[in-house]
């Protein structure tokens, strides 16, 4: 991938990885990570890109949180760190022609790593808005961004992945869209303030 290449939403898709409540309760900036994926579902749903989410070993750490989990029919259970050990998500991942793939979620060191790094490896362009990925600690968040931007994932936000999906102004989606972006309130934050 060309650095100047954009990441619309033709042959894009989305992939949250292991937004759990066990896992959530220990991130400090769950509810921003919650709220920004939430963003980019919905905006994938509206511009009819494919989605999923996996869980790490549901059994001990508990299913997608509620908020994301009404929104995500499709949640494929792993034990391997990475989501490409997951036979559907790369039969999906294929079969739908995916060319680049957003990641979300938990942790940012751990699973979205190895994830995106795996994605590169298979030939995928991967990106990973930073305000949408956490780690238990700032440290491992970090140096996990340092790591995946050297490798070649491109590090964004989440409302540049939404404007950068939709394009255009003037196509019938925008409008919503651009209601994900205004209505958006940062946890924490009173309205106004950045």
């Amino acid at each position: 991938m060309r650095f100047t290449e954009r990441l619309t939403g033709q042959n894009g898709a989305l992939l949250v990885v292991d937004v759990q409540e066990k896992l959530m309760a220990r991130i400090k900036y769950r509810d921003l990570v919650i709220a920004n994926a939430i963003r980019l579902v919905r905006a994938a749903g509206i511009l009819k890109l494919p989605f999923w989410a996996t869980e790490q070993y549901p059994e001990g750490l508990g299913p997608t949180v509620y908020e994301l989990a009404t929104l995500i029919p499709e949640r494929h259970s792993k034990t391997t760190f990475h989501c490409c050990a997951v036979p559907q998500i790369l039969e999906q991942l294929y079969g739908r022609h995916v060319k680049h793939i957003t990641l979300v979620g938990i942790e940012a060191h751990v699973c979205i790593a190895q994830t995106a790094l795996e994605l590169l490896k298979l030939g995928f362009t991967v990106q990973v808005p930073a305000d949408a990925v956490a780690s238990r600690t700032t440290m491992d968040w970090k140096f996990a961004l340092r790591r995946l931007e050297a490798a070649g994932v491109v590090l964004t936000t989440t409302e540049a992945v939404l404007f950068e999906w939709t394009e255009r102004s003037d196509r019938p989606e925008f409008k919503a869209i651009s209601e994900l972006v205004k209505s958006f309130q940062q946890p924490g934050l009173t309205k106004g303030e950045h």
